[in-house]
């Protein structure tokens, strides 16, 4: 019988989701969106949103560590070795996938949770191409190939911030670098006149803050010591995703998991979110091209995310609270693939684009007319 201390957690898991997926659905955020809205129409209020949430997550998952309640060497994202080519070649992907899809994994959820049944496919597609990554066929070339790509941190040390600065300057500057960066980000987003006349957003985003940290507590402090060792984590959605997908098919005990959980919390959220709002409605695929760029962005989403190690959640804001030093470095891939990703809907196809370069190349350098 699954341990009570796991289904506790799993009851964590999806009051957290759930709290998340209402929030966010009621401010109308998402990430792609504000990436999308910095990249191409130079509105970065939602962009700061997430700031601010990534910055209340440092000042309040910092502090944990300060406190002797959260230790980094346990936590997934801070590895004695970082994968820099899993990452760089993750991020792009998933990117390139949000664009796609015009949202990331979380957001899927969201959606799905007001009744869109085009993101149905999209987590189904996503969960089972993560699954495939994490555990799978593409497990032993992520391993053996992509993973083994890594640099080895100096001493022992963490891939953190905190840690790395400690180990070269001799002195514990964990507290510094939090309180600058946690206050830091806070203040930059604040500083908006626009961001502050809008209470949607910055209850959004005080709550994904707050959120991320209640994750760390909920999976430390309900711990069965005789169930063996558990991993503290908080919000993630790609590994979480194909996780779920897994224990519906195969294995019902999954279930009892705080991020298999919280994946059903965000749905739940999000619907009760849309019910109060009178906003729940079936959408479906206008066409069949609508519904391969689906399929190919969940695709690139599910093996995208578990390469870089998370999504734009579980990299942007739970590795960053963590000061991980995968997480600037995935978010800017993230970012990066975006930009490539709206490019391509935009300008066709990539075989298009390059053709379009090649004749445009071409008549520049022919004979003139």
């Amino acid at each position: 019988m699954q341990n009570m201390s796991a289904w506790m957690q799993a009851l964590g898991g999806f009051a957290i989701g759930a709290t998340a997926g209402f929030a966010v659905r009621h401010a109308r955020l998402c990430t792609f969106g504000a990436i999308e809205d910095a990249l191409m129409g130079g509105d970065s209020r939602r962009l700061r949103v997430f700031g601010l949430a990534l910055g209340i997550a440092i000042l309040g998952t910092q502090a944990l560590i300060l406190g002797g309640v959260l230790d980094p060497a346990l936590v997934t994202y801070t590895p004695s070795a970082l994968p820099l080519v899993a990452i760089a070649i993750g991020s792009v992907m998933f990117g390139i996938g949000m664009a796609m899809v015009g949202t990331c994994g979380f957001g899927s959820l969201v959606r799905l949770g007001t009744g869109d049944l085009r993101s149905l496919v999209v987590v189904l597609v996503l969960g089972g191409a993560a699954y495939a990554t994490l555990r799978g066929i593409f497990a032993g070339f992520r391993i053996d190939f992509l993973e083994s790509l890594s640099l080895p941190m100096p001493n022992g040390t963490r891939a953190e911030i905190a840690s790395l600065s400690s180990q070269f300057l001799g002195i514990d500057t964990r507290i510094i670098i939090a309180a600058i960066a946690g206050a830091g980000l806070c203040w930059l987003a604040l500083r908006d006149p626009r961001l502050r006349r809008a209470p949607r957003l910055l209850s959004a985003g005080i709550a994904l803050g707050v959120l991320i940290v209640a994750g760390w507590i909920v999976t430390v402090s309900v711990v069965d010591e005789f169930a063996g060792p558990s991993r503290p984590q908080s919000l993630t959605f790609v590994s979480t995703v194909g996780k779920a997908l897994y224990a519906g098919l195969l294995n019902v005990t999954n279930f009892a998991d705080f991020g298999v959980a919280s994946v059903f919390g965000v749905i739940a959220g999000s619907w009760l979110a849309a019910w109060r709002a009178a906003e729940l409605r079936w959408e479906a695929f206008d066409d069949d091209h609508e519904m391969r760029r689906h399929l190919g962005g969940g695709v690139l989403m599910g093996i995208g995310g578990i390469l870089a190690g998370g999504c734009t959640i579980g990299q942007g804001l739970t590795a960053g609270s963590m000061l991980a030093l995968s997480a600037p470095l995935a978010v800017g891939g993230m970012i990066i693939g975006a930009r490539l990703g709206i490019a391509i809907l935009v300008d066709g196809s990539p075989r298009d684009i390059i053709q379009r370069r090649w004749a445009s190349l071409l008549g520049k350098g022919g004979p003139a007319e």
